[in-house]
């Protein structure tokens, strides 16, 4: 975590404690002037009184929105794009990213999304990595993917918890999911053949290696979980880079987004489309949320599926 991240999140939880240290308090001695105890409040009293009990009972509410409501509240969201490498008469190209799963034993959307997915008729399909929360969680990723993998072709790399924590569990086997780590492979999409690439998290060093034996005039989509190999990928002019991560925060607050994304570069990417040279970027939100003893909350940062449709340029 960044130094600025840590202090964001340090601030915002002390800011959380205090305010209901302070409704506490205040609890008390509306309790001790009940019982006689205490002399009757100033009106400024009662009023100030009355901002700090609202704002507790609206913090309350927002964490129970965070914690029932927001997890299943899917999105899609709808990006679309133009590129010179497109044949002029070629249709468009249409890409599901989905990222971060973060599979429990218990399924939250994992049911819901095929058919969402299987609506928008994609062409690709893409998943950047974060399967599983626990080993129990494989028995919801697992139909997930097979699932996916008869709609559209899939691609995946791995995120940091499948390399870390989940390195010697066989995540896609058996699903039809092709895994990309430094290879590239490409796929015939009406008139335009698509190449794509992508690394695991830890063998960032492949980067340039997968990208070397691409064709420089090819429409190319590069995977990796962090959003934080753009700097190398733009120099390769790959088209498209799809990443995850952040959780667009996971908790985050309006107008200002994201307390922490866990990237190198903070909150830059922290969550949707970016344009940098010739290389459009997409930081996708993510599906589940942090596993381990992080808590299963989402505000402000909705669950993500993201289509992106790619033009020929007019």
């Amino acid at each position: 975590m960044q130094p600025a991240e840590k202090f964001r999140v340090l601030l915002f939880l002390a800011v959380v404690v205090m305010t209901y240290a302070l409704a506490g308090g205040v609890l008390v001695r509306l309790l001790l002037r009940r019982l006689g105890r205490v002399p009757p409040f100033s009106r400024q009293c009662d009023w100030m009184h009355q901002i700090i009990l609202g704002t507790a009972t609206f913090g309350l509410l927002c964490m129970a929105y965070g914690y029932f409501i927001e997890p299943y509240w899917l999105e899609v969201t709808r990006v679309h794009l133009s590129s010179p490498k497109l044949p002029k008469d070629a249709r468009p190209i249409r890409i599901v990213h989905i990222s971060d799963l973060h599979c429990d034993r218990k399924p939250r959307l994992e049911e819901r999304i095929p058919s969402l997915i299987a609506a928008e008729k994609p062409d690709l399909i893409v998943f950047t990595g974060d399967s599983v929360n626990e080993p129990a969680g494989i028995y919801v990723l697992k139909p997930l993917l097979k699932q996916l993998a008869a709609i559209a072709p899939t691609f995946a790399v791995r995120g940091n918890w499948d390399v870390w924590y989940w390195h010697k569990m066989d995540l896609f086997g058996g699903t039809g999911i092709r895994e990309l780590n430094g290879n590239a492979v490409n796929v015939k999409i009406g008139s335009t053949e698509v190449w794509l690439t992508g690394v695991w998290v830890d063998n960032e060093g492949q980067t340039l290696n997968a990208l070397k034996n691409i064709p420089p005039d090819a429409f190319t989509i590069f995977l990796h979980h962090y959003p934080d190999l753009i700097e190398e990928v733009v120099r390769r002019d790959v088209d498209l880079y799809c990443a995850g991560h952040t959780h667009g925060g996971q908790v985050a607050l309006p107008f200002y987004g994201a307390l922490m994304t866990l990237s190198r570069f903070g909150k830059r990417y922290e969550a949707g489309l970016y344009r940098e040279n010739n290389t459009w970027l997409y930081v996708n939100r993510g599906i589940g949320m942090e596993g381990g003893t992080a808590p299963r909350v989402r505000f402000c940062a909705r669950p993500e599926i993201t289509v992106i449709e790619i033009s020929p340029e007019k």
